[in-house]
């Protein structure tokens, strides 16, 4: 079974090679069977608990890390741990395998090295390369690269071992590849990564799954082995502190032929045409500027026409007369959105974001500002809303729309002059083309490309091409794009072929050649070369070539193919400043360009050496990250080991979140930062105040999810993000994750829609306000849908490192740590139990979570007992017997010190029918909060059917809750606890249908001195209705002495002694005899005569009490067996402070136990049917078992909180753990049946079924010719009884002499004298003798166990006659009129108001119905119905 340890131990670690079922209990633990009992509660002091089973032979050691699984329903299952002082720090999937890495040498006891795999089909765990085979250090990243089948392995190590001396030096080291095909180990196509403190932290592929993207500590170089020209930009831009080397390499679009008004717009002459601001051709003043009128908002509308893609705007302003913009936003045409900017400060120099508002400045030093989109646009115009102004009016000098880099169109006329370009970009054509018309991807518009035709078999040489020479601005590294527009728009799928294109980078660099087919079906955009571009002087082009490729695809259609070209794009990733060269005398890498913490790697480049110096050919888009997050950090970066990048988030083509431990004054930011557009951003602010660890994507890149140990911002701004934070990304703004954790989170993952956290905390919080939190330890789950902490599944205890997903559609996922305890389901005190569909007991999800008390004043303490059952009463009051003229004078012994039961603690549970929704509802008491309502305490109430859970309304109960018992609407509590308004302690009642506290008579029940009051037993006796037995520690009610147990007369509204009562303390009662006549109690009593009892029984019938022979020791729990008198369980401690079970049969108490240690503790006794029998003998039918609950300790089975008993062997059925790993308890089962039947049912052969069927239909046939007699005659004599008034007839029997003799009641009494088929029964006249819902003793089974038809309803389904519509409205709900005593044979007793349910209205008088509540059925009066 399951240990549950809080430290480290010597104990053999957990050593499982298969995975286990994660609902089920083992096949060898009794299955009870839960349905006849109708819905079974749970209750006590635990966290999370597991169905008993033998192969969960686990011990926990939290030095060691430990692997679970976790399953869709939130479940979870141990699969294995390593050895002590391992770690699992990462994990991924890949073709049926899970791959786990660390530091650790062995898991499940196979000798590895720092990584392993996990066959989840044969689950067995194997070395990597060879046994005992691995990396030779610690491993902190995985990637499972399902296109390639590869796994890349990130870390701290050097190389894979075993290796010899040559191999090893073929690694670079923190980077190594495996293959699962052949099982083997090889470098990565760059060597390996290095530095002093070289370490990758984190692998993750770029949107496109087209190259990895390495974080960590570590250094690169590139640079020094080409001759490069040095920093070439056009001197024509002006230099503005509003903008950076990176923006103002971006060309403006060419906007001469646009649409553009200015509205309003001054009258004055020289500034009222907006289109002088395009490309002013002089100094601001009259026809260079323009302004709107004196006081007025204005907009710039400027409309292309034409499809243009767009990374941002350049706004001079004006300073004629003082005026000038102020403030502004821009808009996109035709998305209609105000997009968000980012620009950079001039006073500050610092980046700052905003979209409405955006504030230009006013200082004539400062010519321009550039203000960047979060990525490129696709637009067909946009407008500028000026909202604020300078002096009498506002006004621009400079309006400018930014491209994403450079440009050039196939369509020469679209390539106009851009501003300060010394000429517009240029295209040639080669052959014969001819201009088309191509519908673009924005509604409505269409633009003109070129389409070449030439023969099939044409020689590329020969064949028509396209040469680009687009302006660029400056150099940098570039992605550059070839538009090719679709074919269906064209129609000429069938003609298309392959071209290659050719860029020519400049500064003596090689050309780039790319083969890109033609065949599409919708516009493309074809990355053609990524890499630095050096434009040629003086005319700042480049080269681009289009031309046929060398072999081409496609058949082409009638002998002919088309080649077709539209515009060609250079999107800038970062300028180039120069080289930069850097020495010390570390042997780290010197000359070139300089980077520390990253580096992108394309998956289809070419071989490099990494640990070198590498050529710029081969950097890419975002490798300009690593130079300046090297120049941000300072020349320490090559030996400092604080500072890295732990997790990498890309969210869009080139632009990634980058965060983990760091500090960058430069930018501003701390511990997270992005990288877009060439440049180190700020997001959301300044940074994060803590390290961050863990990152996550949302699916469609528009959330970051991130975890670490931080607070807050970095400058302090904001708060309660306590380890947990989401970015959105269209916003560029933060927000809380609930009310984050109390702790560090390593690890986040998302899977379901749920966000999965793994760290070293303690507890979770709804929202930043809120302090309390709820008690987990390592682990939790958030709902991203409902905003929401998931309180379902499986509870971990410890401190977790890791949270991944599984393979593929797999919904499980794995999570790993230092585990002090696990449990297969998380629960705050209780939960539901029912039959799985194969008979096996499974949790039903409540969704719902109880809380601590944050009152220092109110108790909590372990309930001992509690009969906590719905039993309903009606009828006439009874009295007890004469008054006790003795009075109390105490025990001498007591019941033992109440353990500890720190909130959450469920202590009792009841069942109640709400009338008003019909709605099942939960009643739970005990020591605990409400979390919906903060200071409801001790009862709540959960409702089924909409799963929400509520406190009492009104004033809450002050203290412990250890007995609830519900009667009709009233709710009974018992405990040691106190409710404002209501007088006395211990004892309250409650009006559920009305939701309030009902006013109790001034007669409380009283302590001794100094003592207090504690109720832990209310319960109702069938043979005296109308009457509580309250029980457990008082000394009198009012002024009426009756120590220990005491009854209330609802009639007289008096309380009543029982007999000359008992002295003590009671902690259980239990009923005996047909009628409940006989009461049994249990706890440390001696009765009036001194004689000593811990076990009593009273009979309520002759009002006297008797000592059950000498139970062993004080008793904390007691039950009767099936109303048997002959047949009582006790358990509790002898003097010698042993606890024992023993059994009482009838003469003699014999002990059952003898495995149990002092610590044990049983609260409950209660016997349960069995789906199965076990083998009979002289303590228990073998029907039913023993089920004790408790806390127990076994030398032989270990922990446990429930065991079942079946008069010989002991089967240990649930475990449970607390909030802090230690064992838990189970304090009581509670059932919506008061009674269920314990007999195991038999079933006769279908023939023998048949056969009988066939007898009963043809006696049937007869029975109807005679009934059709019968109703003639005694029509007329019913019809007087049609609608009688009970008041005006005193005696019932007159009204029962009058039920008919109808078909169902003839049918009736044929089945008590008729043998026919028990439940389930297969073939023809098939009955269910006993089904869910019908929990009635079954009073008509033979001794030979063969079943026979409780019920009329059983045999009209066995038989057929109750065909469709027929009796009308089945199982039609309805309420009692009049109250119906119902004391003859088949007569159903209810109370006035009662809800009943109408199984058959055919007869006008009687109709027959069923208690839902109880399940028993009978005859009622149809007039005392409505």
């Amino acid at each position: 079974m399951k240990q549950l340890i809080s430290k480290p131990s010597s104990v053999p670690l957990l050593l499982l090679t298969v995975l286990l079922s994660p609902y089920h209990a083992n096949a060898a633990t009794p299955k009870i069977d839960l349905a006849r009992m109708g819905t079974v509660g749970v209750a006590g002091t635990f966290a999370g608990f597991d169905l008993f089973d033998p192969s969960k032979n686990i011990t926990f050691d939290p030095s060691s890390s430990t692997l679970l699984l976790r399953a869709s329903d939130g479940s979870l299952s141990p699969i294995a741990a390593t050895n002590q002082g391992g770690s699992i720090q990462a994990a991924c999937s890949l073709d049926g395998k899970l791959y786990i890495a660390g530091l650790f040498s062995n898991i499940a006891g196979v000798p590895v090295q720092n990584i392993a795999s996990y066959d989840t089909g044969a689950r067995s765990f194997s070395a990597l390369g060879g046994q005992n085979a691995g990396v030779d250090a610690a491993v902190s990243s995985l990637y499972c690269d399902a296109s390639s089948h590869t796994l890349w392995v990130g870390g701290k190590f050097r190389s894979p071992v075993p290796l010899d001396a040559s191999a090893v030096r073929l690694y670079g080291g923190a980077v190594a590849r495996y293959t699962p095909a052949n099982n083997s180990w090889s470098p990565p196509p760059f060597v390996g990564l290095t530095g002093s403190s070289s370490q990758v932290w984190s692998i993750t592929p770029n949107t496109e799954s087209t190259s990895l993207l390495f974080g960590g500590s570590f250094l690169t170089q590139f640079g020094s082995n080409i001759s490069l020209a040095q920093n070439i930009s056009n001197p024509n831009v002006p230099q503005s502190s509003g903008a950076t080397p990176f923006s103002t390499s971006l060309v403006p679009v060419p906007l001469g032929g646009a649409e553009v008004v200015g509205s309003p717009s001054s009258q004055t002459s020289g500034f009222s045409n907006a289109s002088n601001i395009l490309c002013p051709a002089g100094a601001d003043g009259p026809g260079n500027s323009w302004r709107t009128l004196d006081g007025s908002r204005s907009v710039i509308t400027v409309r292309a026409f034409r499809f243009i893609t767009a990374s941002g705007i350049r706004l001079g302003n004006t300073f004629v007369d003082g005026r000038g913009a102020k403030t502004f936003s821009i808009t996109a045409i035709p998305d209609n959105d105000v997009i968000t900017l980012t620009y950079v400060d001039p006073t500050t120099g610092k980046n700052a974001t905003c979209s409405d508002a955006c504030p230009l400045a006013h200082d004539s030093s400062v010519p321009y500002q550039d203000y960047l989109f979060p990525t490129s646009r696709t637009l067909t115009g946009f407008q500028v809303t000026i909202s604020g102004w300078y002096g009498a009016s506002a006004g621009l000098h400079i309006l400018q729309l930014l491209s994403s880099g450079a440009f050039a169109s196939a369509i020469g006329s679209d390539n106009g002059d851009s501003c300060y370009a010394p000429g517009a970009s240029q295209v040639q054509q080669a052959g014969t083309w001819q201009t088309v018309n191509a519908y673009t991807d924005i509604a409505g518009t269409t633009q003109n490309v070129l389409m070449a035709t030439f023969p099939v078999g044409t020689a590329p040489a020969n064949a028509p091409s396209l040469t680009y020479h687009p302006y660029v601005s400056a150099s940098g590294n570039y992605n550059v794009y070839l538009s090719v527009p679709g074919c269906q728009n064209l129609q000429d799928c069938s003609k298309r072929t392959s071209v290659k294109v050719t860029v020519m980078p400049g500064a003596n660099l090689p050309a780039a050649t790319t083969t890109v087919s033609q065949q599409v079906d919708d516009d493309t955009r074809q990355l053609v070369y990524s890499g630095p571009i050096y434009p040629s002087t003086p005319s700042y082009t480049s080269t681009v070539t289009l031309s046929l490729a060398d072999n081409p695809t496609g058949s082409g259609s009638g002998g002919q193919f088309d080649m077709v070209a539209d515009g060609i794009q250079f999107l800038l990733t970062s300028p180039i400043n120069g080289n930069s060269t850097f020495t010390n005398g570390n042997g780290t890498l010197a000359g070139g360009a300089l980077g520390f913490g990253f580096y992108e790697w394309p998956l289809t480049s070419a071989a490099v050496n990494a640990t070198g110096v590498l050529p710029n050919t081969t950097i890419t888009a975002l490798d300009g990250l690593a130079s300046a997050f090297y120049s941000a950090l300072g020349t320490s970066a090559s030996t400092d080991s604080t500072s890295s990048i732990r997790a990498i988030a890309p969210y869009a083509d080139n632009q990634i979140i980058f965060a983990g431990q760091f500090t960058l004054s430069t930018v501003g930011a701390s511990n997270v930062a992005a990288y877009a557009n060439g440049n180190i951003v700020k997001v959301g602010g300044s940074g994060l105040n803590g390290v961050v660890n863990a990152m996550v994507v949302s699916s469609d890149h528009k959330t970051i999810y991130v975890g670490g140990a931080f607070t807050g911002s970095a400058d302090g701004t904001q708060t309660g993000y306590r380890g947990l934070v989401r970015y959105d990304v269209a916003s560029s703004s933060w927000s809380a994750i609930g009310g984050g954790v109390d702790g560090v989170v390593w690890d986040i993952s998302l899977a379901n829609n749920q966000l999965n956290i793994a760290g070293n905390f303690s507890h979770i919080f709804s929202n930043p306000s809120d302090n309390t939190g709820t008690s987990v330890a390592g682990f939790a789950s958030f709902d991203l849908s409902s905003s929401s902490w998931v309180v379902d599944g499986g509870v971990l205890i410890g401190s977790m490192t890791l949270a991944v997903a599984g393979d593929g559609n797999s919904t499980a996922q794995y999570i790993a740590g230092n585990v002090v305890s696990s449990s297969q389901y998380g629960a705050s005190g209780w939960a539901i139990l029912e039959n799985g569909d194969a008979g096996q007991a499974i949790v039903q999800p409540s969704g719902v979570k109880l809380g601590a008390i944050t009152s220092s004043t109110t108790a909590a303490r372990v309930k001992r007992h509690s009969i906590g059952s719905n039993l309903q009463y009606s009828g006439p009051s009874s009295h007890f017997g004469p008054r006790s003229k003795r009075q109390a004078t105490g025990s001498s012994v007591s019941l033992p010190a109440d353990a500890s039961s720190p909130a959450p603690a469920v202590l009792a549970g009841a069942y109640w029918t709400n009338s008003s929704t019909s709605n099942q509802v939960v009643i739970l008491g005990g020591n605990f909060s409400v979390p919906s309502s903060p200071t409801g305490t001790g009862v709540a109430l959960y409702d089924a059917g909409s799963k929400q859970l509520k406190s009492l309304k009104g004033n809450q109960v002050s203290g412990v809750v250890r007995s609830v018992l519900v009667t009709g609407n009233t709710l009974v509590v018992g405990g040691d606890f106190t409710v404002p308004g209501v007088s006395g302690q211990g004892l309250a009642l409650y009006d559920l249908q009305h939701e309030q506290w009902l006013s109790y008579p001034n007669q409380p029940l009283q302590a001794a001195s100094g003592g207090s009051v504690t109720v832990r037993s209310i319960s109702t006796s069938a043979s005296v209705p109308n009457s509580l037995i309250v029980a457990g520690t008082f000394t009198s009610a009012g002024s009426l002495s009756c120590e220990a147990i005491c009854s209330w007369d609802d009639s007289s509204k008096q309380w009543q002694p029982l007999g000359d009562g008992v002295h003590g303390q009671i902690a259980s009662v239990d009923y005996a005899g047909s009628n409940q006549e006989l009461m049994v109690v249990g706890g440390a009593l001696t009765l009036a005569d001194g004689t000593s009892a811990n076990v009593a029984m009273y009979s309520l019938k002759n009002s006297t009490w008797k000592a059950l022979g000498t139970a062993p020791g004080i008793v904390t729990a007691v039950t009767v067996n099936n109303l048997n008198e002959s047949s009582i369980f006790a358990a509790g401690r002898t003097s010698e402070n042993v606890p024992f079970l023993a059994h009482w049969d009838g003469n003699t108490w014999s002990i059952q136990n003898s495995a149990w240690t002092g610590n044990t503790v049983i609260q409950q006794l209660k016997l349960v049917p069995l789906q199965d029998t076990h083998s009979s003998n002289s303590v228990l039918e073998s029907d039913r078992m023993l089920l004790i609950s408790g806390a127990i300790t076994s030398n032989t089975q270990g922990l446990m909180s429930s065991t079942l008993y079946d008069g010989q062997t002991f089967y240990p059925y649930l475990v449970t753990s607390s909030a802090d790993g230690s064992p838990g308890s189970v304090s009581s089962f509670f059932n919506s049946y008061s009674t269920f039947s314990f007999n195991h049912r038999k079933f006769l052969a279908t023939g023998i079924v048949i056969l009988v069927s066939i007898a009963i239909a043809t006696g049937i046939v007869f029975l109807l010719l005679l009934l059709g007699i019968l109703w003639t005659i005694c029509t007329r004599r019913e019809a007087g009884l049609a609608h009688p008034n009970p008041e005006d007839d005193d005696d019932e029997s007159s009204f029962r002499h009058h039920r008919p003799s109808s078909l169902l009641e003839h049918i009736n009494a044929a089945t008590r004298t008729t043998i026919i088929g028990g439940a389930g029964l297969a073939g023809a006249g098939a009955v269910a003798a006993h089904r869910k819902g019908d929990a009635s003793e079954d009073t008509h089974a033979d001794p030979d166990m063969w079943a026979r038809a409780d019920t009329p309803s059983d045999v009209m389904g066995a038989t057929g006659m109750m065909g469709e519509g027929e009796p009308g409205d089945v199982n039609r709900p309805t309420h009692a009129r009049y109250s119906f005593a119902g004391g003859a044979e088949g007569e159903l007793p209810v109370a006035a108001g009662q809800e009943i349910v109408v199984l058959d209205d055919r007869d006008e008088s009687w109709w027959y119905v069923r208690d839902p509540t109880s399940g028993r059925e009978g005859v009622v009066p149809a007039s005392y119905l409505y």
